[in-house]
């Protein structure tokens, strides 16, 4: 009997889990999804390299030459996505935190801020830092420009910020209380106790979710396309415009698709392990 309490245990989380999901099975990441991409990608630049006119180059050598810009609009995206989760996460520790303060109008307060932002659309955020931000600052005589790729961060770091404030409210409430009447036998104040007993004890709780947060923060960095800025599906498009080839959409956007699924997948692989290891999982 005791060999069979961790298969027990496993199997009513998974009962939970596909209760709370509405009856669907709990779907989780695979190595097989990524080779399917893969798969796909190489499919779509056949389909392109038959369609092909004759004296034009291949899809795949297209592809191969515009390789450096398509990354460099990546690399662009991976870096809007690390700002936003960095002012995010900082501007949503101090709010989470707020959440939990002994003082109604902190309270109350901090709670519609964060209602607000975690319910408002991602898309809608972005637009209004694009156009309520000014473009330029002016310091006396010295002018000093606001590009948009500042204003997407902002942008997307608003929701960031919403989200990751349930996280750590959440996570402390998850505390035991017999974790503060033991801070407050010892005579430590309530910043004491939350700093030094409360937080450090929310690490394992805030981490997994931290990770699947900045994951979907990632593949919404596309969205700064909307606005201008020069990220990777911004330099798809300049791609196609300039080939004027309609064979070059499907191979384009699926290599797109699999920079992203490549870069997401771990994060998802390492969330799962970390869900394993600080047993936090459904």
């Amino acid at each position: 009997m005791p060999v069979l309490l961790p298969a027990a245990d496993r199997l009513a989380r998974r009962v939970a889990a596909e209760r709370l999901l509405g009856g669907l099975p709990l779907v989780r990441l695979d190595w097989r999804y990524g080779l399917m991409l893969a798969v796909g990608l190489v499919l779509a630049a056949g389909l392109a390299e038959a369609q092909v006119a004759t004296g034009r180059p291949s899809a795949v050598v297209t592809l191969w030459k515009w390789l450096p810009v398509l990354l460099q609009g990546f690399l662009f995206n991976i870096g809007i996505s690390l700002a936003a989760m960095a002012l995010g996460t900082t501007a949503g520790a101090f709010l989470g935190l707020m959440q939990v303060s002994l003082l109604p109008p902190v309270r109350m307060g901090s709670w519609v801020v964060t209602q607000f932002f975690r319910n408002a659309p991602w898309l809608v955020l972005l637009f209004y830092c694009m156009y309520m931000l000014p473009f330029e600052f002016r310091l006396g005589g010295l002018v000093v420009p606001f590009p948009d790729w500042i204003k997407a961060v902002i942008g997307l770091a608003l929701p960031v910020m919403a989200n990751v404030a349930e996280i750590v409210r959440g996570a402390v409430r998850s505390v035991p209380e017999g974790q503060w009447q033991a801070a407050e036998s010892l005579a430590l104040t309530r910043r004491q106790t939350v700093w030094l007993v409360i937080l450090p004890q929310c690490i394992k709780r805030m981490l997994p979710p931290w990770m699947n947060l900045y994951a979907i923060l990632t593949m919404a960095t596309v969205l700064a396309s909307i606005v201008g800025v020069s990220e990777m599906m911004t330099q798809a498009g300049r791609v196609l415009a300039a080939e004027q080839d309609p064979a070059l959409l499907i191979p384009v956007y699926s290599f797109v698709l699999l920079c992203f699924f490549l870069y997401c997948y771990p994060i998802a692989k390492l969330t799962n392990a970390l869900e394993r290891r600080f047993n936090v999982a459904l």
